[in-house]
């Protein structure tokens, strides 16, 4: 599960849980700052949370996600005005040079 925790008022937190996926392990934002990505190692999963609606969005299927990846990067469609179609879908794989540290 995820859990986003509203800190306006901080002594009246409001804290809201959203079914993901197992294994939660690394996220990040994407450009617009609305929906956060964190992926689950072991069931090979990304779960898109949008944190303006505070629900879970999207859970995409994607490649192995090991620890420090497979030399490859999943490129996420996140903008479901302009490009519905690809919206919470992975619209593409870069190979990358070989993994190892960053």
């Amino acid at each position: 599960k995820t859990q986003l925790i509203d800190y306006s008022d901080i002594d009246n937190l409001k804290i809201t849980e959203i079914g993901s996926a197992r294994y939660l392990h690394d996220g990040g934002w994407d450009a617009s700052k609305r929906y956060f990505l964190v992926a689950a190692n072991n069931s090979n999963k990304i779960a898109v949370i949008d944190a303006k609606d505070r629900t879970r969005t999207a859970l995409i299927d994607v490649g192995k996600i090991p620890h420090l990846g497979d030399e490859t990067i999943a490129l996420i469609g996140t903008d479901p005005k302009k490009y519905k179609q690809y919206a919470f879908k992975q619209v593409a794989q870069l190979k990358g040079q070989g993994g190892g540290n960053l």
